[in-house]
């Protein structure tokens, strides 16, 4: 009985971690526009049409409230923006909390960020933790994407972002 056990753990282990979702990747000769796939609005509520960033990087950073990593980035992310000003590159901020929740938390915290409310589920853009970061380039396809903070002002970073301009391979850093 149990080696029964043990090969019914061994099989069981062995379909949970060799078998997976359809691939989130596209294929060279397709890519994916990110911009017309993420379906955001104003805290005023109105829709807001990401395509209209094609030309620029885009760096959008998915975060909460809640989420103190989340928060202690956001210093970091407002400074690379200014020493971005004089490049083609768009910051938003996005939560998908209630509209009333971010304005509270504005309220409280003055950033001189764009910010902006998630109109469809997280899961959807395969957003599995917060802060995560896409930077798409100025073709609209997904040049990065990361789960976790960073200190977005390193010269490091400001020449991650830079680079993301028209490089249209996920790549992961």
């Amino acid at each position: 009985m149990k080696s029964y056990f043990y090969i019914f753990i061994f099989l069981t282990s062995t379909l949970l971690f060799s078998c997976t979702g359809p691939s989130s990747e596209t294929s060279e000769s397709e890519p994916t526009n990110v911009l017309q796939g993420i379906k955001l609005k104003t805290l005023e509520g109105e829709n807001i049409d990401l395509t209209t960033y094609k030309g620029k990087t885009l760096v959008i950073n998915f975060w909460a409230t809640w989420c103190a990593p989340c928060l202690k980035e956001m210093p970091s992310i407002e400074r690379a923006q200014q020493k971005l000003q004089d490049d083609d590159v768009a910051f938003l901020l996005v939560s998908n909390e209630p509209k009333g929740q971010i304005r509270k938390f504005l309220d409280n915290h003055e950033f001189n960020l764009a910010f902006a409310k998630l109109d469809m589920p997280l899961d959807q853009l395969d957003v599995k933790g917060l802060p995560t970061t896409f930077i798409i380039s100025e073709s609209g396809q997904l040049a990065f994407s990361e789960t976790g903070a960073r200190e977005w002002d390193t010269e490091e970073n400001l020449q991650l972002i830079r680079s993301s301009a028209d490089n249209s391979d996920l790549q992961n850093m």
